[in-house]
C-alpha cells in the first residue's frame, strides 16, 4: 500500500481496512472487487495475452504486441468469486482461456447475445440490457451504457459480427455505497445519464489509457477516453474517488506511446483544468478499501 497514492481534498472520503469495498486492480480493466457484505465480483477478467488465433496474429504479424502477464487471481479470491462481469467482448477484456480457469460454479453476468461466445461447458450466464440488475448475494448489480462498439472478428474482411454483442459498464450497489467500472467508452451524455438514474458514485474505475492521438483520427476518441475526458466524465458523475486504469506495464499499449505516459497526462491536465475530482492511483497488483 506505499506505493499507492491519494491525490485530492476529499474530507467525506476515508480509507478503512476494516469495511466497505476492497478493489484490487490486477492490470488493464481487470479488477477484483470485494462488496462490504463480502460478494466478490471479478471485472473484465483477462490474464493472459489475446485469445487464438488472434494471439498468433498479434506474435508473428504486429511485432509481438503483448502486455507483462498481470498479477492472477489469487486461489483465496477465486474461492470467494460469486460473479463475474464482462463489459464487452473485444479480445483485451473478454479471454475464453480465463473463463476455463475460473469455471462454471459461479454466475456470469454479460451484455446481451454474450452466451454464444462462451466455450462449452454448462456456465451459469445472465446476458442483460442497460439499466437491468442483478443481486449479487446483497449486492446489486446494474449493467449502464458506454459509448463503444463490439465485434470479434477471427478473420478480419472474411467474418464479420460487428456490434452483435451488447456493450457497457456496470454499477455495483450495497447498502447505499456505489462502485462505478466503465468500461471501454468515449466521452457523451451517458455519463450524466448515469448520475441522473443513481446519484453521486462513491467510486469510479475509469480508463484513462487509449487518448486521442492525431493519426488515429476522431474516430478512436470517439470510442476510448482521454484523461481530460476522464476527468469531466468522473464530474458528470461527482466521483467521490477516481482510480484509472488502462496505462502500466500490464495493459496492452492502444493509442499510447509508453506504458505510463497517459498517467502523467492525467496528473497534467488536472492541474491545468484545475480539476477536483479526488484522484486514487493504484500500481498493478495493489488494492485500497474504500
Amino acid at each position: 500500500m506505499e506505493q499507492c497514492q491519494y491525490i485530492g481534498s476529499n474530507p467525506a472520503l476515508t480509507i478503512d481496512e476494516a469495511r466497505n469495498y476492497s478493489i484490487r486492480w490486477l492490470g488493464h480493466a481487470s479488477f477484483v472487487i470485494t462488496t462490504p457484505t463480502d460478494e466478490t465480483i471479478l471485472v473484465d477478467p483477462v490474464t493472459r495475452q489475446f485469445d487464438w488465433p488472434i494471439d498468433w496474429a498479434f506474435t508473428n504479424l504486429a511485432g509481438g504486441f503483448y502486455r507483462q502477464l498481470p498479477p492472477k487471481v489469487t486461489n483465496d479470491e477465486l474461492a470467494s468469486t460469486k460473479a463475474v462481469v464482462y463489459s464487452h467482448i473485444h479480445y483485451d477484456h473478454f479471454n475464453k482461456a480465463d473463463i476455463a480457469d475460473i469455471g462454471n460454479n459461479i454466475k456470469y453476468l454479460t451484455p446481451l447475445n454474450f452466451a454464444d461466445y462462451f466455450p462449452t461447458g454448462g456456465y451459469d450466464i445472465v446476458e442483460m440490457p442497460w439499466y437491468s440488475s442483478y443481486d449479487i448475494g446483497q449486492t446489486t448489480v446494474h449493467f449502464v451504457p458506454a459509448h463503444h462498439f463490439s465485434n470479434r472478428i477471427v478473420v478480419p474482411f472474411i467474418t464479420n459480427d460487428d456490434d452483435e454483442t451488447l456493450w457497457g459498464g456496470w454499477l455495483l450497489e450495497n447498502n447505499g455505497k456505489t462502485v462505478f467500472f466503465a468500461g471501454d467508452t468515449g466521452y457523451s451524455g451517458h455519463f450524466k445519464d448515469i448520475h441522473n438514474a443513481f446519484g453521486d458514485i462513491d467510486v469510479c474505475l475509469i480508463p484513462i489509457a487509449s487518448y486521442h492521438h492525431e493519426e488515429h483520427g476522431k474516430w478512436y476518441r470517439n470510442v476510448h477516453l482521454t484523461p481530460e475526458d476522464a476527468l469531466v466524465a468522473a464530474e458528470d458523475m461527482n466521483c467521490g474517488v477516481v482510480i484509472p486504469w488502462g496505462y502500466g506495464n500490464s495493459s496492452w499499449k492502444m493509442g499510447d506511446h509508453t506504458s505510463h505516459s497517459a498517467l502523467f497526462r492525467l496528473l497534467h491536465m488536472k492541474e491545468q483544468l484545475n480539476s477536483k475530482v479526488p484522484l486514487y492511483i493504484l500500481n498493478e497488483g495493489e488494492r485500497a478499501k474504500f
